[in-house]
């Protein structure tokens, strides 16, 4: 709470609140008059940060606790790329369709 009372003092344009209870966050958005951007601070910050790479789903071995998955592109861009692979080393691609 102090620390975003001396942002806002010191003329910051607004606050990012990581990983912080719900009840804190909401407790500093309603005591500083600059914005604040959540990320995994809960329903009461006046916007919402999700990293991109966490909504596509472009990790397979960890999802933040306060991510949402809206795609699971790891798996298609392992299979696209594993699937290239196979054709390059069988012979398969490039063909004279794929030339110019």
């Amino acid at each position: 709470m102090t620390d975003a009372k001396a942002l806002e003092k010191a003329g910051a344009f607004c606050v990012v609140l990581e990983g912080i209870p719900t009840e804190v966050s909401k407790q500093i958005t309603e005591s500083i008059s600059i914005p604040t951007i959540g990320i995994g601070a809960g329903v009461h910050c006046d916007g919402q940060i999700q990293v991109l790479n966490d909504l596509l789903g472009l990790f397979s071995n960890f999802v933040p606790k306060h991510a949402k998955r809206y795609a699971n592109l790891a798996e298609t861009i392992h299979d696209a790329l594993s699937q290239y692979s196979k054709e390059i080393r069988n012979g398969e691609f490039p063909t004279k369709d794929n030339s110019f």
